[in-house]
C-alpha cells in the first residue's frame, strides 16, 4: 500500500471516529433520559404505594398505576433506542474491521512481492558486488540511491503493516466491548418488559374491580362536580371583582398591573411546576377512566403527588383570597396582573389574603383524601378565561 493510500485510510478512520463521537453524545443523552425515567418510576411507585395504603381499588390508584405504566414504557423505549444506536455502532465497527483486514492482506501481499522481486533482481548477488560492478561512477551513484530508496520503501511498508495491525486490534477490542454492552441491555430490556406485563395485569384487575363499584364512583363523581362548581363560582366572583377594581384603579396601578401581566406572559412554557408528581387529569374535556359515556370537563389540571408535599407559587404576585371548599380543601388564588393562578386541594395554608409572594414561595401543604390520594387542582386564568396550564409550565 502506498503512503497516500494509508493516509486515506487514516482519514477515513478519523471521520468514522468523529461520527462515533457524535453517536456517543447521543448515547449519553439516551442514558440521561434513562436515568430521568428511573427517577420518574421511583416517584410514581411511591405515589402508587400511598394510594394502596388507605383503600384498595380507587380511581386515584388507577391514575397512579397508569402513570407507573407510562414511565415503564418510556424506560423501555429509551433502552430500545440505546440498543438501536449500539447496533449501528457495531455494524459500523464491523465495516471498519473488514476494510482493515483487506488492507492488511494487500499490504502483506505487496511486501512479499517486493521481497521476491528483490531476490530475483539480485540472484544471490550481495549489495557490494551490485555496487562495484557498475560500469561508471554515475551508474554507481544511481545504484546506491536506488538501494537506499528500496530499503526505505521496505521499512515504510513494514511500518504500515504494523500500524494497520494495531488499528485492527483496537477495533476488535471496541467491538467486543460493544457486544458485551448490547448483551447487558438485552437482559435489562427483558427484565423491564416482564415488569410492564405485571403492571398491565394489575391495571386490568383494578379496572375490573372498579367497574363493579360503578354506582359508588358515580356518586363520588357527582359530589366532586358539585364541589368543583362551588370552587369555580368562588374563583369567578373574585376575578370579576378584581377586574372591576382594576378598571377603577389609578393610572400608576394600571401600569404596574400591565407590567406584571407582560412578565408573566413572557414566561410561558418556562414556569416551574407548583408541586412534584404527574398530571392525573388534563385540561378540558376527557372521558372518565372507568365510567363509560361519562365526559369530564376540567378548567385546569390535576397533579397527583406524594403525601405532605409543599405547594409553591409558580410566579410572583399577590394573594387575592384563601378559601375552604368541602371535598376540595383550601384554595389559594394569586393575581399576576391580568393573569391568575389557582392552587386548590391544600391541607394547611402558609399565606394570607393581601400578602405578596415570590416565585417558589411555599403556599401550603397538600391534602390527602380518604382514598389516600394527594392531588392538587391547578389553574391558570387570564381575566375569567381558563387556560391550559400545561402550555405554561416547563415541560418535564
Amino acid at each position: 500500500m502506498s503512503v497516500s493510500k494509508l493516509a486515506s485510510l487514516v482519514l477515513c478512520l478519523v471521520c468514522i471516529s468523529a461520527g462515533t463521537l457524535l453517536a456517543q453524545k447521543s448515547k449519553a443523552q439516551l442514558q440521561k433520559e434513562k436515568q430521568e425515567n428511573l427517577a420518574k418510576i421511583a416517584e410514581a411507585e411511591k405515589i402508587l404505594n400511598e394510594t394502596r395504603g388507605k383503600k384498595q381499588n380507587t380511581v386515584g390508584q388507577l391514575n397512579a398505576l397508569n402513570q407507573r405504566i407510562k414511565t415503564q414504557e418510556d424506560l423501555i423505549s429509551s433502552i430500545k433506542n440505546e440498543m438501536y444506536l449500539l447496533n449501528d455502532e457495531i455494524e459500523e465497527t464491523n465495516e471498519i474491521i473488514e476494510a482493515l483486514s483487506d488492507d492488511l492482506k494487500n499490504l502483506k501481499k505487496e511486501y512479499a512481492a517486493m521481497v521476491y522481486s528483490a531476490y530475483k533482481a539480485n540472484k544471490g548477488v550481495n549489495k557490494l558486488t551490485f555496487l562495484f560492478t557498475a560500469k561508471s561512477f554515475n551508474q554507481f551513484l544511481r545504484r546506491l540511491k536506488y538501494m537506499d530508496q528500496y530499503s526505505e520503501a521496505r521499512i515504510k511498508q513494514a511500518e504500515q503493516i504494523t500500524k494497520v495491525q494495531n488499528i485492527l486490534s483496537d477495533q476488535v477490542t471496541v467491538i467486543q466491548s460493544k457486544v458485551s454492552e448490547k448483551n447487558i441491555l438485552l437482559a435489562e430490556n427483558l427484565q423491564e418488559n416482564k415488569s410492564l406485563e405485571r403492571l398491565k395485569q394489575n391495571q386490568n384487575n383494578l379496572v375490573t374491580n372498579l367497574q363493579k363499584q360503578e354506582n359508588q364512583i358515580k356518586k363520588d363523581l357527582e359530589q366532586r362536580k358539585d364541589a368543583v362548581a362551588k370552587l369555580d363560582k368562588l374563583i369567578n366572583d373574585i376575578i370579576k371583582a378584581e377586574i372591576e377594581k382594576a378598571r377603577l384603579a389609578e393610572r400608576s396601578a394600571i401600569d404596574a398591573s400591565n407590567k406584571l401581566s407582560n412578565e408573566f406572559a413572557e414566561n410561558k412554557t418556562k414556569l416551574p411546576w407548583p408541586v412534584s408528581g404527574f398530571i392525573s387529569q388534563k385540561f378540558g374535556k376527557q372521558n372518565h377512566p372507568v365510567l363509560r359515556g361519562i365526559v369530564m370537563n376540567n378548567t385546569g389540571i390535576n397533579i397527583q403527588t406524594k403525601q405532605n408535599e409543599k405547594v409553591k407559587a409558580i410566579f410572583g404576585g399577590e394573594v387575592r383570597t384563601v378559601a375552604f371548599v368541602p371535598l376540595v380543601g383550601n384554595t389559594v388564588l394569586i393575581s399576576h396582573g391580568d393573569y391568575f393562578t389557582v392552587y386548590a386541594g391544600l391541607k394547611d395554608v402558609f399565606v394570607k389574603t393581601g400578602q405578596t409572594v415570590n416565585l417558589g414561595e411555599e403556599l401550603g401543604s397538600i391534602l390527602t383524601n380518604k382514598d389516600g390520594v394527594s392531588e392538587l387542582k391547578f389553574e391558570v386564568r387570564k381575566s375569567a378565561a381558563a387556560l391550559d396550564p400545561q402550555q405554561w409550565l416547563v415541560r418535564k
